[in-house]
């Protein structure tokens, strides 16, 4: 190895996101001298961008809201749609840490997350929650706390966002989706707390009222900086260096000078998974091959996993994703999560053949994971067209395209992509699909949405599907026939929020060697390591909630710090 200057800590963590800022707080509350590493110029990682909710079961929030929640139904409940290869060990250590780690975060920071009525996403197996109250989100923070790094945290996502820069709450989508009394002069309170945000406007479009994911990470990040912990930007990974078996650091760019970082303790990767890494994603996971789609950032490209196998970690279900269909705006360099859209009224999605073949509101993870094997057999799913009918286009809001504002007011690469018909037949000939086929779709669904019904795939049946439907729609408030002209549609890809198969971890985190034994000094959390899940998708915050559990967890058990 040639010389390279040396810096000693006792926790490296690599990555920057919820699970790493976490663990790293962890340590430096226990007396550790921790350093953060960040291979881009922005911090924050895929949580910055993320809703922030996090799935903890028999959580103290839960109790308070009357839900008497217990771990061995939430075991019971993981176990059974997790992977047969997933640990016991592991899905047990997350649904019995997750508590602690949540009460913890809770009192060594400012963020504070409420228990929400929101269903687990397959809330009638055994042991789910058909009331919800596992799924957490966190209330908004102020980013003024953050001083200057509120300028280098990672903007929420387009998807989360509104008009691309306007953070909001959880809550507030509701106001402003069914545009509750008062929604008016909700939205223009927040246009103008944004645009007098001065003079910090005049130097930034952040908007410095944290939501979702970014008061998240922006809380752990306030937290951090009162411990003095340094993140190091643009600092990329290069190498996991070894001495007698033993992980002891790490071989780090920063800012194009490589530096030796000596870790007495251990290091956690926290890196995210390889979803903008398109030549992994052919070679481990061919059944979601459009990198451009993941709504991903742009650095997860697995380098903190190639780092761990070349020390000699196993890896674990590197097939999976976080599957999600999402719509593609041309020129972003991301997909843009669809969650909400594909439950609400007055809508249907078809493949290529002007065919339904899916339940539209059911999850994201198996209605994406049900585009891309429909894709993978039949080559018809990608694009798939979301289709809707003037009623939809004025009441709600389809991914890029906004309720209200004329087609002519939206930008110009959203209107390249919104087709439009003044009857289905127009509407099939700008799709470029068979006509008659489309017609007799949307003729079948309609004569079963006006009774509420869908025998086909019982949209609307289970506990989840009605989480975002209309409520003011009845019977079914996710069924309405398509009915008034003119029709719509926009294409949605098979897509996915990140890859979640990665290193092999216990229910430690410890990073498990081809050996079968824990590689010393060495810890994998988030998508870095392959998720306690499998390539199920139980509930809304089964990814950051392990994520900042499992982050906990190894901190701890790297500090040798007990209960």
């Amino acid at each position: 190895m040639e010389e390279v200057p040396e810096y000693i800590v006792d926790m490296l963590i690599v990555g920057s996101g919820a699970g790493g800022l976490l663990s790293a707080l962890v340590a430096a509350e226990n007396h550790a001298n921790v350093l953060v590493i960040e291979k881009e110029s922005l911090w924050g990682g895929t949580s910055a961008t993320s809703g922030a909710g996090i799935w903890i079961p028999a959580s103290d929030q839960a109790r308070a809201e009357g839900f008497d929640d217990n771990v061995d139904d939430a075991f019971a409940y993981v176990r059974t749609l997790s992977k047969d290869n997933v640990p016991d060990e592991n899905i047990r250590s997350y649904v019995t840490n997750a508590s602690k780690m949540l009460r913890w975060m809770g009192d060594n920071t400012d963020i504070e997350y409420c228990a929400f009525p929101y269903p687990d996403y397959h809330a009638e197996n055994p042991g789910g929650s058909p009331t919800g109250y596992r799924t957490h989100m966190p209330l908004p923070m102020d980013g003024r706390k953050l001083g200057k790094d509120v300028e280098t945290l990672r903007f929420a996502s387009p998807a989360a966002s509104l008009f691309g820069y306007l953070n909001w709450h959880f809550d507030e989508t509701y106001i402003l989706l069914f545009r509750q009394p008062g929604w008016w002069w909700h939205l223009t309170k927040s246009l103008a707390r944004y645009w007098l945000d001065w003079p910090f406007r005049f130097k930034s479009s952040k908007d410095r009222r944290l939501t979702l994911g970014n008061a998240l990470v922006g809380g752990i990040r306030m937290a951090l900086n009162k411990k003095n912990v340094p993140v190091w930007l643009n600092s990329p990974l290069e190498e996991l260096v070894q001495k007698d078996g033993k992980v002891i650091g790490a071989i780090v760019n920063r800012q194009g000078r490589k530096i030796l970082v000596r870790a007495r303790k251990g290091v956690i990767l926290a890196a995210g998974g390889f979803e903008k890494n398109a030549e992994m994603r052919n070679e481990h996971a061919p059944l979601y091959p459009n990198a451009l789609y993941s709504g991903g950032t742009a650095g997860n490209t697995g380098d903190s996993i190639k780092a761990g196998m070349s020390v000699g970690a196993e890896t674990l279900n590197m097939q999976s994703a976080w599957a999600a269909p999402v719509f593609y705006v041309p020129g972003e360099d991301r997909g843009r999560l669809c969650t909400i859209e594909r439950a609400l009224p007055g809508s249907i999605m078809v493949n290529q053949k002007g065919e339904r073949y899916l339940n539209e509101a059911a999850s994201y993870h198996v209605v994406g994971q049900q585009m891309a094997r429909r894709e993978q057999e039949h080559g018809d799913a990608s694009p798939s067209w979301f289709v809707f009918d003037h009623e939809y286009r004025h009441k709600y809001p389809v991914g890029p395209l906004l309720p209200i504002m004329p087609d002519w007011f939206q930008r110009g690469e959203v209107q390249a992509i919104l087709k439009k018909g003044k009857s289905i037949a127009d509407l099939a000939g700008d799709m470029g699909i068979d006509q008659v086929a489309l017609e007799t779709t949307i003729s079948r669904f309609n004569e079963n949405a006006a009774k509420g019904e869908d025998p086909d795939f019982h949209r609307g049946a289970a506990a989840y599907d009605k989480l975002y439907g209309d409520p003011r729609v009845t019977p079914n408030p996710c069924l309405r026939p398509l009915t008034k002209g003119p029709f719509y549609a926009m294409p949605i890809y098979p897509g996915d929020i990140g890859t979640n198969g990665g290193l092999m971890t216990d229910d430690k985190a410890r990073v498990i060697g081809e050996n079968g034994k824990p590689i010393a000094g060495l810890y994998a959390v988030g998508n870095n390591a392959a998720s306690a899940m499998g390539e199920s998708y139980p509930g809304a915050g089964v990814t950051i909630g392990p994520a900042l559990t499992f982050g906990y967890i190894a901190a701890r058990d790297a500090l040798g710090v007990n209960d």
